[in-house]
């Protein structure tokens, strides 16, 4: 399947083989024609392309085509990335090598008469296989098109929390559910287990979230939690998880205790409790340890205690059963329901009667759904804004319908939505495959490995590569491809469905591979492999022209990563994150198309070789959590590619002046950096968009005129910092571009600074946590205008908020937990500042303390 991504391969060679960049490098080194005239060629292959996605489930030899284009653009693309390395290396020769290493130069192999013959003879080989493919291509009588029509549709944004508005069909399955849960057989102390089962996409998670948050089950239970299990049912983790979701007060950490320690924190827990536990997602066939689980939990709780499950499997369904257990079988939406579903997600409100054709062809669609929501609902967002009563044809007509489907299989309906996407939004579809299930997704991970692979189109004057990234990221989701999503202005998260992450593996099979212990070879043309064990494969085994690789955590394999990084020099992606090197070869200096070194979390690394700094497309370089890392390496002004810097380092004076003049610099992030006592004073870091401290205790001062061009700014657990940054005397308080602001764990916070007057028109987010002497929200909260989220977690000595709330009308979402007398006051209907919050959309209000 990885052929349907060859279209945005084919987009984005042709629009570098045009930039500015690559022209004057061919001109320079007198291979400007041929690079033309392969252009040409490829444009001219790239116009049958589409015709040929659509054709070639039908056509085997056209499917291997598309094989063989797809390696000639992969070379392609490796060529085009050498001239682009080749202006970045004169561009630091040129600013920052000496007399000595400039004359050096003329007898290198860099030398521009042999550089000029290897490329002109590279540049005419591909070339000649283009023209061979673009011949053979006659042969399938394909039709020419220049321009993909699958557009890019906004819709309204949402929060991540299930809207019980958006739930369509389903009360009386929730009725019957919550009479299950309700029911107490007064004779019988034994654990109670109700599951809900159903294959996948029939909503049961959704179900069960909206039977969570119903009124009657808040005032059955004294305790509720939710836990999603998947296929990790070891005690261990699963103990961790159900402690985790329930109240903490004490915010005791659980990660460091055995499973002893955790299964007496968790009786002690649930003991005098009338507890509602959900389990979702279960995979778990092992009996002998969902009974390990069940003992622990059997007997503690109050009578009435239950415990939800979610599951695919009638079989497991069978074994959680206890004597007073019952099961649910989820079925699917009936063809109402599944109609009034697709249009909520095709058309916006009561726009659908305006379209009786196309309502009729909805129809049509919707019975082949079989009743099941996700393939509804992801099948009307790919047609949301989408008028052309052909366009829902072909969605009808098409011939997956009628294969046959086995119970794991794909689901035509998710299948015909994915062809729907631009072809730009394929490629970084397919990335999702190297994701874990049931994790939560960060969209800078995403961001920057997307942006590592050439993935994003270039941003707009203002924009970031994160803008595009995040513009992307919510395509996806009004496509409904994403859930859980939760945007915070300059950054989000989502999760991704099962099925939809089958869905990514299922396309991206061939090009992108998980390697698994019962892994026994890799495919000949995968460019992008994720490690899953130690125990790696040969390292003859990785193909040379890989793009990604994906460390396992606690990798140790010295002669692997050696081998790996001399042999596969074409690399773009390079994680290496948890692992427990060392050190580094020298020889990384030589992966000059390298754009994403991820060394976070390694514990054992104590320095890097100086060759880091040759590695000049580099363009994010993540160090957070190395903590016997002495110092960054020498010469890091050379890294003229570099935007993000994420560094745990013991060194007390950070390079902020060299990393000042890297005029691509958009994040710094300081992790542990105890040894620093400032930063950025007397410099003025101009392109600089991101800042996050965390757990710098030694930091004692940040000026304000690095927070004037931040776009986001974190600072957690620097106690000593002062947080006016020297403002707290001024009349009128500066401008500022802030979107995002988090203060987590500063005891020294009373109140809001006063600086963040000046970004009364451009904060979207703003998050207060851990601030035990937060005394009050100023007044002139209200004066923040694009305010849309606000999160206050933990902040015990805050009791009211400002009589101006009401005032903040954009904002959307609002949530405040262990804030026991301001969660009192702002209860839905009766607490005291209640109608200060009631226009919010979006009000989650923890419970209030006895």
């Amino acid at each position: 399947m990885a052929e349907s991504l060859i279209v945005a391969v084919a987009e984005s060679l042709i629009t570098k083989l045009a930039s500015r960049v690559v022209e004057q490098a061919s001109l320079a080194l007198g291979v400007h024609q041929e690079l033309q005239q392969m252009k040409k060629t490829m444009a001219l292959v790239k116009a049958f392309l589409l015709d040929a996605e659509q054709k070639k489930q039908q056509n085997n030899a056209l499917s291997e085509w598309l094989r063989q284009i797809r390696q000639v653009f992969a070379h392609a693309e490796d060529i085009v990335d050498n001239f682009e390395c080749e202006v970045l290396r004169k561009h630091v020769v040129s600013s920052h090598g000496s007399f000595c290493r400039k004359v050096c130069r003329l007898f290198s192999t860099s030398n521009p008469v042999v550089y000029r013959y290897r490329m002109g003879r590279e540049i005419k080989g591909i070339k000649k296989q283009l023209e061979k493919v673009a011949t053979d291509g006659h042969m399938f009588g394909l039709q020419s098109s220049d321009k993909d029509t699958k557009v890019l549709h906004a819709r309204e944004m949402t929060h991540s929390h299930v809207n019980v508005s958006n739930v369509v069909g389903r009360e009386h399955d929730k009725q019957k559910i919550i009479e299950l849960l309700l029911q107490d057989d007064h004779h019988d102390r034994s654990l109670s287990v109700i599951s809900i089962v159903g294959f996948g996409g029939l909503g049961k998670t959704t179900l069960a979230k909206v039977v969570f948050n119903d009124t009657a089950i808040e005032e059955c239970f004294t305790l509720k939690m939710w836990v999603c299990v998947s296929n990790d049912f070891e005690l261990r983790n699963v103990l961790m998880k159900i402690l985790n979701s329930a109240p903490n007060p004490t915010n005791e950490k659980f990660k460091n205790l055995d499973t002893d320690q955790l299964q007496i924190r968790l009786r002690s827990c649930l003991q005098r409790e009338k507890f509602l536990l959900v389990l979702d997602d279960v995979w778990n066939e092992d009996r002998v340890k969902w009974d390990e689980l069940k003992e622990i939990i059997e007997m503690v709780g109050n009578k009435g205690s239950k415990i939800l499950v979610t599951t695919r499997s009638h079989s497991i369904n069978a074994m959680m059963r206890t004597k007073s257990s019952n099961s649910y079988i989820l079925k699917g939406l009936s063809e109402e329901d599944s109609m009034s579903l697709f249009v909520k997600s095709a058309f916006d409100d009561g726009e659908g009667k305006n379209h009786p054709e196309l309502m009729e062809i909805g129809r049509q669609i919707v019975r082949k759904c079989g009743g099941i929501p996700l393939a509804v609902r992801t099948l009307g967002s790919s047609l949301f804004s989408r008028v052309d009563r052909k366009e829902w044809e072909n969605i009808r007509d098409n011939e997956i319908w009628n294969l046959k489907q086995n119970e794991n299989d794909i689901l035509p309906a998710l299948e015909l939505s994915y062809d729907q996407l631009p072809s730009h939004l394929k490629r970084c579809f397919a990335c999702f495959s190297l994701t874990s299930k049931d994790f939560d997704v960060s969209s800078s991970y995403v961001a920057l490995l997307w942006e590592a692979l050439g993935f994003l189109s270039a941003p707009k004057q203002n924009e970031t590569t994160h803008d595009v990234a995040n513009e992307y990221l919510r395509e996806l989701w009004s496509r409904s491809f994403l859930t859980d999503f939760l945007d915070m202005g300059s950054t989000c998260r989502f999760k991704l469905h099962d099925l939809v992450r089958d869905l990514a593996v299922y396309v991206a099979k061939g090009e992108f591979q998980i390697l698994y212990p019962h892994s026994t070879s890799i495919s000949e043309h995968a460019q992008h492999l994720s490690f899953i064990e130690n125990d790696m494969l040969g390292q003859d085994l990785v193909p040379i022209g890989a793009r990604t690789i994906i460390f396992p955590m606690e990798a140790t394999n010295d002669a692997f990563l050696n081998t790996l990084v001399s042999r596969c020099k074409y690399l773009r992606v390079l994680d290496l994150s948890y692992s427990e090197y060392e050190s580094l070869p020298s020889c990384i200096g030589k992966l000059k198309h390298l754009r994403y070194l991820n060394l976070s979390g390694n514990k054992k690394l104590k320095g890097l070789p100086n060759s880091v700094c040759k590695l000049q497309n580099l363009q994010t370089l993540d160090l957070r959590g190395c903590i016997k890392l002495q110092k960054l390496p020498k010469g890091i002004r050379k890294l003229i590619s570099l935007r993000r810097l994420l560094v745990t380092t013991r060194q007390p004076d950070f390079p902020d002046k060299e990393i000042s003049k890297l005029a691509s610099m958009e994040t710094v992030e300081l992790y542990s950096c105890d040894n620093l006592e400032s930063l950025f004073q007397a410099i003025q870091p101009r392109s600089l968009k991101f800042l996050h401290l965390s757990g710098c205790g030694g930091l004692k001062s940040l000026s304000f005129h690095v927070i004037t061009n931040l776009e986001s700014l974190v600072i957690f657990k620097c106690s000593k910092m002062e947080l006016s940054m020297g403002l707290s005397n001024l009349n009128s308080i500066p401008d500022s571009r802030l979107k995002l602001l988090v203060l987590q764990s500063l005891p020294q916070l009373v109140t809001l600074p006063q600086w963040l007057q000046g970004s009364v028109n451009t904060l979207h987010s703003l998050l207060l946590v851990d601030c035990n002497n937060l005394e009050e929200l100023p007044e002139w909260l209200s004066t923040l205008n694009c305010l849309k989220l606000l999160i206050i977690e933990h902040c015990p000595k805050l009791i009211s908020l400002p009589d101006t709330t009401h005032r903040l009308r954009n904002l959307e979402h609002l949530e405040i937990n262990d804030c026991p007398e301001l969660c009192k006051r702002c209860q839905p209907g009766v607490g005291l500042d209640w109608h200060k919050i009631s226009h919010i959309k979006q009000v989650i209000i923890g419970e209030p303390e006895e």
